[in-house]
């Protein structure tokens, strides 16, 4: 899946979801989600590597928690990220898979998240990340073959800008 994913630090989280709940726009409750991230050993930043991530999410504690493998590859020319996830039944082994394939573990990240669907295709979470201080809001937007990339990635600065927001961020949480 192709999608352009922008990601901001927000000035004041309150004043942000307030924004959003006053055009009925409501947030998902709080769930808890750790990744795990994992590069090629040769692995460069900006250089268009792929990144696997093992993630564990716990949306209830009644509830077990469920597991995913995510394929993620930020394309640095074109804005885009590739994005493929699926659910997975042995953690263990998939990761003794990822590291005999020569994958090494490089962060770990744990973070509360709300979500909010704005429709088919795009998505609004926020975040607040362990070890990092205040709130991260991120929109995920699914990109369709027709779509232009830079078309795409303004709508979202112009949305993010309409809420109050403009303290863009372009890396992922564990380089921050």
């Amino acid at each position: 899946m192709k999608k352009i994913i922008l990601k901001c630090k927000l000035t004041n989280r309150d004043s942000f979801e307030q924004k959003l709940s006053d055009i009925d726009l409501d947030f998902s409750p709080i769930y808890w989600q750790h990744d795990r991230i994992y590069v090629p050993r040769n692995y460069k930043p900006h250089a268009n590597f792929p990144k696997l991530v093992m993630r564990t999410e716990m949306k209830s504690v009644d509830k077990p928690a469920k597991y995913y493998f995510i394929l993620r590859r930020h394309i640095e020319d074109s804005g885009v990220d590739i994005v493929e996830e699926t659910a997975v039944t042995d953690y263990e082994k998939l990761v003794n898979i990822i590291l005999q394939l020569g994958f090494k573990p490089i962060a770990e990240v744990s973070r509360r998240r709300q979500e909010l669907s704005m429709g088919e295709g795009t998505t609004i979470y926020l975040d607040k990340v362990d070890n990092l201080a205040g709130y991260y809001a991120k929109i995920e937007s699914n990109l369709q073959s027709t779509d232009s990339v830079e078309a795409a990635h303004a709508d979202l600065e112009k949305t993010f800008r309409t809420l109050g927001e403009s303290h863009f961020v372009d890396s992922p949480y564990f380089e921050i």
